[in-house]
Protein backbone atom coordinates (compact mmCIF):
# COMPACT_ATOMS: atom_id res chain seq x y z
CA UNK A 1 0.00 0.00 0.00
CA UNK A 2 3.00 2.31 0.05
CA UNK A 3 2.43 5.45 -1.96
CA UNK A 4 -1.23 5.82 -1.08
CA UNK A 5 -2.41 8.84 0.86
CA UNK A 6 -5.48 9.45 2.97
CA UNK A 7 -8.71 8.71 1.14
CA UNK A 8 -11.07 11.55 0.21
CA UNK A 9 -13.84 12.13 2.78
CA UNK A 10 -17.05 10.32 1.94
CA UNK A 11 -19.18 13.09 3.41
CA UNK A 12 -18.49 16.76 4.15
CA UNK A 13 -20.69 19.11 6.12
CA UNK A 14 -21.16 21.91 8.60
CA UNK A 15 -23.24 22.11 11.76
CA UNK A 16 -24.57 25.39 13.15
CA UNK A 17 -23.89 25.79 16.88
CA UNK A 18 -26.27 27.49 19.35
CA UNK A 19 -24.34 30.79 19.19
CA UNK A 20 -24.51 30.83 15.37
CA UNK A 21 -20.95 29.66 14.73
CA UNK A 22 -20.34 26.88 12.24
CA UNK A 23 -18.45 23.66 13.03
CA UNK A 24 -17.09 21.79 9.99
CA UNK A 25 -16.71 18.04 9.77
CA UNK A 26 -15.80 15.23 7.39
CA UNK A 27 -16.80 11.59 7.57
CA UNK A 28 -15.47 8.22 6.45
CA UNK A 29 -17.01 4.79 6.89
CA UNK A 30 -20.61 3.56 7.14
CA UNK A 31 -23.21 6.07 8.30
CA UNK A 32 -24.62 3.46 10.69
CA UNK A 33 -21.16 2.64 12.05
CA UNK A 34 -19.77 3.26 15.53
CA UNK A 35 -19.12 7.01 15.78
CA UNK A 36 -15.51 7.94 16.49
CA UNK A 37 -14.68 11.66 16.66
CA UNK A 38 -11.19 12.60 15.47
CA UNK A 39 -9.34 15.62 16.89
CA UNK A 40 -6.40 15.86 14.51
CA UNK A 41 -2.98 17.42 15.07
CA UNK A 42 -1.84 21.04 15.05
CA UNK A 43 -3.53 23.14 12.34
CA UNK A 44 -4.77 19.98 10.63
CA UNK A 45 -8.22 20.25 9.11
CA UNK A 46 -11.09 17.80 8.70
CA UNK A 47 -9.42 16.43 5.56
CA UNK A 48 -6.95 14.33 7.57
CA UNK A 49 -8.52 10.92 8.00
CA UNK A 50 -6.97 7.57 8.93
CA UNK A 51 -7.19 5.51 5.75
CA UNK A 52 -3.54 5.64 4.67
CA UNK A 53 -1.27 2.90 3.42
CA UNK A 54 2.16 3.67 4.89
CA UNK A 55 5.59 2.08 4.44
CA UNK A 56 6.07 -0.67 7.00
CA UNK A 57 2.75 0.05 8.65
CA UNK A 58 -0.71 -1.50 8.82
CA UNK A 59 -2.68 1.55 7.76
CA UNK A 60 -4.82 -0.81 5.71
CA UNK A 61 -4.51 -3.66 8.16
CA UNK A 62 -2.27 -6.69 8.02
CA UNK A 63 -5.23 -8.68 6.66
CA UNK A 64 -6.02 -6.07 4.01
CA UNK A 65 -8.66 -3.38 3.81
CA UNK A 66 -9.23 0.02 5.33
CA UNK A 67 -9.55 -0.49 9.12
CA UNK A 68 -12.16 2.29 9.40
CA UNK A 69 -14.52 0.43 7.10
CA UNK A 70 -13.55 -3.09 8.24
CA UNK A 71 -14.16 -2.26 11.89
CA UNK A 72 -17.47 -0.55 11.13
CA UNK A 73 -16.31 2.88 12.26
CA UNK A 74 -18.08 6.10 11.33
CA UNK A 75 -15.08 8.40 11.57
CA UNK A 76 -15.94 12.07 12.06
CA UNK A 77 -12.98 14.44 11.77
CA UNK A 78 -13.65 17.93 13.12
CA UNK A 79 -12.41 21.36 12.11
CA UNK A 80 -11.69 23.00 15.44
CA UNK A 81 -12.62 26.69 15.86
CA UNK A 82 -10.73 28.91 13.44
CA UNK A 83 -9.45 25.96 11.38
CA UNK A 84 -10.77 24.91 7.99
CA UNK A 85 -14.39 26.02 7.65
CA UNK A 86 -15.15 26.28 11.39
CA UNK A 87 -15.77 29.78 12.67
CA UNK A 88 -13.36 31.17 15.28
CA UNK A 89 -14.45 31.13 18.91
CA UNK A 90 -13.14 34.34 20.50
CA UNK A 91 -12.27 33.57 24.10
CA UNK A 92 -12.83 29.89 23.43
CA UNK A 93 -11.46 27.19 25.71
CA UNK A 94 -10.82 23.46 25.65
CA UNK A 95 -13.98 22.84 27.67
CA UNK A 96 -15.91 25.20 25.41
CA UNK A 97 -14.91 23.00 22.48
CA UNK A 98 -16.31 20.00 24.34
CA UNK A 99 -19.67 21.77 24.53
CA UNK A 100 -19.52 22.44 20.78
CA UNK A 101 -18.97 18.71 20.27
CA UNK A 102 -21.84 17.86 22.63
CA UNK A 103 -24.16 19.89 20.39
CA UNK A 104 -22.79 18.24 17.24
CA UNK A 105 -23.28 14.78 18.72
CA UNK A 106 -26.91 15.54 19.54
CA UNK A 107 -27.77 17.18 16.23
CA UNK A 108 -26.16 14.46 14.10
CA UNK A 109 -27.43 11.57 16.19
CA UNK A 110 -23.97 10.20 17.03
CA UNK A 111 -25.01 7.73 19.73
CA UNK A 112 -22.45 6.95 22.41
CA UNK A 113 -19.40 8.22 20.49
CA UNK A 114 -15.76 7.60 21.24
CA UNK A 115 -13.04 10.19 20.64
CA UNK A 116 -9.53 9.95 19.23
CA UNK A 117 -7.02 12.77 19.76
CA UNK A 118 -3.71 13.00 17.92
CA UNK A 119 -0.79 15.25 18.94
CA UNK A 120 -2.15 18.76 19.62
CA UNK A 121 -5.67 17.40 19.28
CA UNK A 122 -5.19 15.34 22.45
CA UNK A 123 -6.18 18.03 24.99
CA UNK A 124 -9.36 18.67 23.00
CA UNK A 125 -10.19 14.95 23.03
CA UNK A 126 -9.49 14.70 26.76
CA UNK A 127 -11.74 17.71 27.39
CA UNK A 128 -14.54 15.80 25.64
CA UNK A 129 -13.83 12.78 27.85
CA UNK A 130 -13.82 14.94 30.99
CA UNK A 131 -17.13 16.56 30.00
CA UNK A 132 -18.79 13.19 29.51
CA UNK A 133 -19.47 13.80 25.84
CA UNK A 134 -17.93 10.44 24.85
CA UNK A 135 -17.89 6.89 26.22
CA UNK A 136 -14.21 6.16 25.59
CA UNK A 137 -11.11 8.02 24.45
CA UNK A 138 -7.79 7.30 22.81
CA UNK A 139 -4.82 9.67 22.74
CA UNK A 140 -2.08 9.01 20.19
CA UNK A 141 1.27 10.84 20.48
CA UNK A 142 -0.65 13.33 22.56
CA UNK A 143 0.53 16.68 23.80
CA UNK A 144 0.49 16.49 27.58
CA UNK A 145 -0.35 19.36 29.94
CA UNK A 146 3.05 20.91 29.29
CA UNK A 147 2.43 23.79 31.72
CA UNK A 148 1.97 21.37 34.61
CA UNK A 149 4.76 21.96 37.17
CA UNK A 150 5.83 18.31 36.98
CA UNK A 151 6.45 18.50 33.24
CA UNK A 152 7.81 22.03 32.78
CA UNK A 153 11.21 21.08 34.12
CA UNK A 154 11.47 18.23 31.58
CA UNK A 155 10.87 20.41 28.53
CA UNK A 156 13.53 21.46 26.09
CA UNK A 157 14.50 25.13 26.57
CA UNK A 158 12.73 26.38 23.43
CA UNK A 159 9.51 24.59 24.32
CA UNK A 160 9.72 25.75 27.94
CA UNK A 161 10.01 29.33 26.72
CA UNK A 162 6.86 28.93 24.58
CA UNK A 163 4.95 27.45 27.51
CA UNK A 164 6.03 30.28 29.81
CA UNK A 165 4.97 32.85 27.21
CA UNK A 166 1.59 31.18 26.76
CA UNK A 167 0.92 31.15 30.49
CA UNK A 168 2.21 34.62 31.40
CA UNK A 169 1.19 36.63 28.31
CA UNK A 170 -1.37 34.63 26.32
CA UNK A 171 -2.37 37.53 24.05
CA UNK A 172 1.22 38.34 23.20
CA UNK A 173 2.04 34.69 22.66
CA UNK A 174 -0.97 34.25 20.41
CA UNK A 175 0.18 37.17 18.28
CA UNK A 176 3.69 35.72 18.09
CA UNK A 177 2.41 32.27 17.09
CA UNK A 178 0.18 33.84 14.44
CA UNK A 179 3.19 35.65 13.01
CA UNK A 180 5.04 32.35 12.69
CA UNK A 181 2.06 30.39 11.38
CA UNK A 182 2.50 29.17 7.80
CA UNK A 183 1.25 25.83 6.45
CA UNK A 184 4.29 25.11 4.30
CA UNK A 185 6.72 25.97 7.09
CA UNK A 186 4.76 23.84 9.54
CA UNK A 187 4.70 20.79 7.25
CA UNK A 188 8.41 21.08 6.59
CA UNK A 189 9.10 21.52 10.31
CA UNK A 190 7.19 18.35 11.21
CA UNK A 191 9.23 16.31 8.75
CA UNK A 192 12.53 17.91 9.77
CA UNK A 193 12.02 17.40 13.50
CA UNK A 194 10.84 13.83 13.10
CA UNK A 195 13.01 10.85 13.81
CA UNK A 196 13.80 8.29 11.14
CA UNK A 197 10.71 6.16 11.87
CA UNK A 198 8.40 9.12 11.31
CA UNK A 199 10.33 10.77 8.50
CA UNK A 200 9.64 7.73 6.32
CA UNK A 201 5.93 8.36 6.79
CA UNK A 202 5.84 12.16 6.44
CA UNK A 203 8.03 12.17 3.33
CA UNK A 204 6.27 9.30 1.55
CA UNK A 205 4.78 11.08 -1.51
CA UNK A 206 1.16 9.98 -1.16
CA UNK A 207 0.98 10.63 2.55
CA UNK A 208 2.88 13.91 2.26
CA UNK A 209 0.35 15.20 -0.28
CA UNK A 210 -2.57 14.31 1.99
CA UNK A 211 -0.94 15.81 5.06
CA UNK A 212 0.03 19.03 3.30
CA UNK A 213 -3.48 19.46 1.89
CA UNK A 214 -5.03 18.96 5.33
CA UNK A 215 -2.74 21.60 6.86
CA UNK A 216 -3.30 24.06 4.03
CA UNK A 217 -7.04 23.70 4.57
CA UNK A 218 -6.46 24.22 8.29
CA UNK A 219 -4.95 27.62 7.49
CA UNK A 220 -7.79 28.54 5.09
CA UNK A 221 -8.82 31.44 7.36
CA UNK A 222 -5.28 32.48 8.18
CA UNK A 223 -3.08 31.59 11.16
CA UNK A 224 -5.41 32.82 13.90
CA UNK A 225 -7.04 29.47 14.69
CA UNK A 226 -3.68 27.71 14.85
CA UNK A 227 -2.22 30.39 17.12
CA UNK A 228 -5.21 30.33 19.45
CA UNK A 229 -5.09 26.60 20.04
CA UNK A 230 -1.32 26.56 20.55
CA UNK A 231 -1.87 28.94 23.46
CA UNK A 232 -4.77 26.86 24.79
CA UNK A 233 -2.84 23.61 24.72
CA UNK A 234 0.39 25.08 26.13
CA UNK A 235 -1.40 26.74 29.05
CA UNK A 236 -2.80 25.03 32.14
CA UNK A 237 -5.84 23.03 31.18
CA UNK A 238 -9.24 24.22 32.53
CA UNK A 239 -10.12 20.70 33.65
CA UNK A 240 -8.54 18.09 35.88
CA UNK A 241 -7.65 14.86 34.03
CA UNK A 242 -8.07 13.03 37.35
CA UNK A 243 -11.82 13.65 37.05
CA UNK A 244 -12.13 11.71 33.78
CA UNK A 245 -14.29 8.65 34.36
CA UNK A 246 -14.41 7.07 30.89
CA UNK A 247 -11.69 4.64 29.75
CA UNK A 248 -8.69 6.33 28.12
CA UNK A 249 -5.92 4.64 26.13
CA UNK A 250 -2.65 6.56 25.78
CA UNK A 251 -0.55 5.49 22.79
CA UNK A 252 3.07 6.59 22.30
CA UNK A 253 5.86 5.43 20.05
CA UNK A 254 9.24 4.91 21.70
CA UNK A 255 10.87 6.49 18.62
CA UNK A 256 8.85 9.72 18.94
CA UNK A 257 11.32 12.63 18.92
CA UNK A 258 8.81 15.50 19.00
CA UNK A 259 9.69 18.08 21.67
CA UNK A 260 6.05 19.16 22.05
CA UNK A 261 4.46 15.83 22.80
CA UNK A 262 4.69 14.28 26.24
CA UNK A 263 8.30 14.39 27.47
CA UNK A 264 7.78 11.18 29.45
CA UNK A 265 5.66 9.40 26.79
CA UNK A 266 2.48 9.81 28.78
CA UNK A 267 3.70 8.27 32.05
CA UNK A 268 2.64 11.18 34.26
CA UNK A 269 -0.65 11.61 32.37
CA UNK A 270 -1.41 7.93 32.90
CA UNK A 271 -0.87 8.37 36.63
CA UNK A 272 -3.26 11.33 36.70
CA UNK A 273 -6.06 9.57 34.83
CA UNK A 274 -7.33 6.69 36.93
CA UNK A 275 -9.01 5.02 33.95
CA UNK A 276 -5.95 5.21 31.67
CA UNK A 277 -4.14 2.38 29.92
CA UNK A 278 -0.71 3.34 28.55
CA UNK A 279 0.84 1.70 25.52
CA UNK A 280 4.41 2.39 24.36
CA UNK A 281 5.16 0.77 20.99
CA UNK A 282 8.93 0.12 20.75
CA UNK A 283 9.30 0.29 16.97
CA UNK A 284 6.91 3.20 16.35
CA UNK A 285 7.29 6.94 16.26
CA UNK A 286 4.73 9.73 16.56
CA UNK A 287 2.99 8.65 13.35
CA UNK A 288 1.71 5.44 14.92
CA UNK A 289 -1.84 6.72 14.33
CA UNK A 290 -1.25 5.64 10.72
CA UNK A 291 1.23 2.79 11.19
CA UNK A 292 -0.89 1.12 13.90
CA UNK A 293 -4.36 2.34 12.95
CA UNK A 294 -6.10 -0.98 13.41
CA UNK A 295 -4.66 -1.59 16.88
CA UNK A 296 -5.68 1.86 18.09
CA UNK A 297 -9.21 1.68 16.67
CA UNK A 298 -9.89 -1.91 17.74
CA UNK A 299 -8.82 -1.15 21.31
CA UNK A 300 -10.92 2.01 21.39
CA UNK A 301 -14.00 0.14 20.20
CA UNK A 302 -13.45 -2.57 22.81
CA UNK A 303 -13.20 0.02 25.61
CA UNK A 304 -16.41 1.68 24.37
CA UNK A 305 -18.26 -1.65 24.27
CA UNK A 306 -17.20 -2.50 27.80
CA UNK A 307 -18.16 0.96 29.04
CA UNK A 308 -21.63 0.62 27.53
CA UNK A 309 -22.05 -2.85 29.02
CA UNK A 310 -21.21 -1.50 32.46
CA UNK A 311 -23.51 1.52 32.20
Amino acid sequence: MAGRGVDEPERLGQTVLPDGRVLGWAEWGPEDGVPVLLCAGAATSRWMGLGAGTPGGDGYGRDGGDPVARLGVRLVCLDRPGLGVSDPAPGGTLTGFAEDVRHLVGVRGLRHPAVLGFSQGAPFALACAWAGVVRAAAVVSGSDELAHPYLVRMLEPDVRAMVEAATTDPRGAEADFAGMGDPEVLCDLVARLSGEADRRIYTEPGFARSFRRAVRQGFAQGPGGYAREVVLTMSRWPFDPAEITVPVDLWYGAQDTSPVHSPDLGASLARRIGTAHRHVVPEAGAALLWTHTRDVLATLLERRTRALAGA
